[in-house]
């Protein structure tokens, strides 16, 4: 008998605490939505928090809610944007970190990779070396980086308090979770992919606090690349 009864109760707590994270992964997908579609963040604490525990478990349940698993990468990206973007406007560039993908390189790209990443030559023929002219001009520490692995060592290696990283969503934010205690921002690829991607170079100089042109047409921002069309016109334009 008194087994029974223990075997009931437990299953009770196990149903009530199934209910429990049903309601919390459904509050968190309800919050994350209202940030994205009206530019709201509501209680970013819990949303980080869930997020984070229970990152695979929220990937199937937004499957099995009919939407895309990418809503909760984009949700984490968003949040931690929001909630880490005065800390990191407040400190220094030369304490920054500029990290880039290593996929967004030009396809006649020769840069060599070593311990750090790859090392850019500033050949034009792609938008890293835009953005790394920039960013070091500002104080930027940058790297171009093949995957998360290196991100670890640059971290182990360097000596930074902020960190802005471009990449696709899932690998942005998990990152941007990995390195949680460097006010992390971020900047998502416009196209993502293992070649020709592509990212809005002006929303990557305004979150590095690069002053931009008054003014200034979207596209004589924008180089050109040997993905695009007019591959053949030349090297990437300078601002």
């Amino acid at each position: 008998m008194l087994w029974n009864n223990f075997y009931q109760i437990f299953g009770q707590m196990v149903v009530l605490a199934g209910a429990a994270l049903l309601v919390l992964l459904l509050v968190t997908l309800i919050l994350g939505r209202i940030l994205i579609k009206q530019d709201k963040l509501i209680f970013p604490r819990v949303l980080i928090f869930t997020l984070d525990l229970l990152y695979g478990p929220f990937k199937k349940f937004s499957v099995i809610m009919g939407l895309d698993e990418k809503i909760v990468d984009q949700i984490g990206v968003e949040v931690r944007n929001k909630v880490n973007q005065k800390k990191f406007e407040n400190i220094e560039p030369r304490e920054k970190l500029l990290i880039l993908p290593h996929c967004l390189r030009s396809l006649d790209c020769k840069a060599k990779l070593e311990s750090s990443g790859l090392i850019c030559n500033d050949c034009k023929k792609c938008v890293i070396g835009v953005l790394k002219e920039k960013g070091e001009k500002l104080g930027y520490k940058v790297f171009i980086i093949p995957g998360s692995t290196f991100l670890q060592k640059i971290a182990e290696k360097n000596k930074f308090k902020a960190v802005l990283g471009v990449a696709c969503y899932q690998d942005l934010n998990l990152a941007m979770m990995k390195m949680a205690s460097f006010s992390p921002q971020g900047v998502v690829l416009s196209r993502d992919g293992c070649i020709k991607t592509k990212v809005d170079i002006k929303a990557v100089l305004d979150k590095m606090g690069y002053p931009s042109p008054i003014n200034t047409p979207e596209e004589s921002l924008t180089p050109l690349s040997s993905c695009s069309k007019d591959h053949h016109r030349g090297p990437y334009k300078e601002f």
